[in-house]
């Protein structure tokens, strides 16, 4: 990889998890006087025209087309904008956003439980491992050391109502490879449309239940400062530096990057004057430990894979060679 590549994917993948990072902090007040379900419809809502500006800008008009493919598209962008998003920000109204962060670190290892589930691709004995490890560090950071705010009532239930906001996540994110010959930037615009389709759905049908209610003018305004950073820093820069990051980078390499959202997470909280409990310290560490563990076991096995492949090619090479 020349450096010059290598420094904007780093470029980019910062912007990202530094984004996200920052992104339950400022949510997290929001919430006392927004629901999560509009919260998120206004954030979407204008991040799917943006993204559309910007897809027909780049790529043209004809890049807004389904292909035939609208049901699979319109369930995974259900699953990841408004299954992550909505349960993510109901979660996040009764926890801390520190939790939200480290809980989000934790999606290569949701992808790696996905992967076995629905691909029949068994994670490695150490992967597993740290997968394990990882699970048991989410488990002390929500519950901050007391497995009864694991039961009904307990605040560590939220935490989990923000795992399974993760899962959907992954799913969307894993989506993205049935459809090998769109960019990022297609992909995303497209299902960020569909996706806050359904949002606004959702959204409806609650409000006419009477459980929730249509925010006034005041108080979206008030919120203005939020709005611009859920939108720009937490939609557009996050997702499309991201998944170009990753592009250049390479998932082994580029994964490692969401370590910074638990990090800028808990960064932000101590600067507010939050106190952590040890567990949550602890817990957070298990986390990123077990990330950190992984990607290096992983590259072992790549670099061995290589090197496999570098010795069986020079093997076939000395074979063809005629004997004299």
């Amino acid at each position: 990889m020349k450096s010059n590549s290598l420094a904007v994917a780093v470029g980019l993948l910062m912007a990202a998890t530094l984004s996200w990072g920052g992104m339950f902090a400022v949510a997290k007040p929001a919430l006392g006087v927004m629901d999560p379900f509009y919260l998120t419809l206004i954030r979407y809502g204008v991040a799917a025209v943006l993204f559309v500006l910007i897809l027909i800008w780049v790529e043209g008009a004809g890049a807004l087309r389904l292909e035939g493919r609208l049901g699979l598209l319109f369930l995974l962008a259900t699953l990841g904008f408004a299954g992550f998003n909505l349960l993510a920000f109901n979660g996040l109204v009764h926890t801390r956003p520190e939790h939200g962060a480290v809980i989000m670190a934790m999606m290569p290892m949701i992808t790696a439980i996905l992967t076995w589930l629905f691909k029949g691709v068994r994670p490695k004995r150490f992967t597993l491992a740290a997968i394990i490890v990882a699970f048991l560090g989410v488990f002390l950071v929500i519950t901050r050391g007391d497995p009864m705010q694991a039961s009904a009532g307990g605040s560590g239930q939220w935490g989990l109502v923000f795992l399974a906001g993760a899962f959907c996540w992954v799913s969307y994110t894993m989506g993205a490879q049935s459809f090998p010959n769109w960019s990022p930037l297609r992909y995303t615009a497209v299902t960020c449309v569909l996706g806050t389709i359904s949002i606004t759905l959702i959204t409806f049908g609650f409000t006419m239940s009477g459980m929730i209610h249509t925010p006034d003018w005041e108080t979206v305004v008030s919120l203005k400062g939020t709005f611009l950073y859920l939108i720009v820093l937490g939609a557009l820069v996050a997702v499309l530096s991201w998944n170009t990051g990753i592009k250049i980078m390479g998932p082994v390499n580029g994964v490692l990057f969401i370590n910074f959202v638990p990090i800028t997470a808990f960064t932000i909280g101590v600067i507010q004057g939050r106190s952590f409990t040890t567990a949550e310290l602890v817990g957070a560490s298990f986390v990123i430990g077990a990330l950190v563990a992984n990607n290096l076991y992983l590259r072992k096995l790549e670099r061995a894979a290589k090197m496999s492949d570098r010795t069986e090619l020079v093997n076939s090479v000395a074979r063809l060679k005629p004997t004299t």
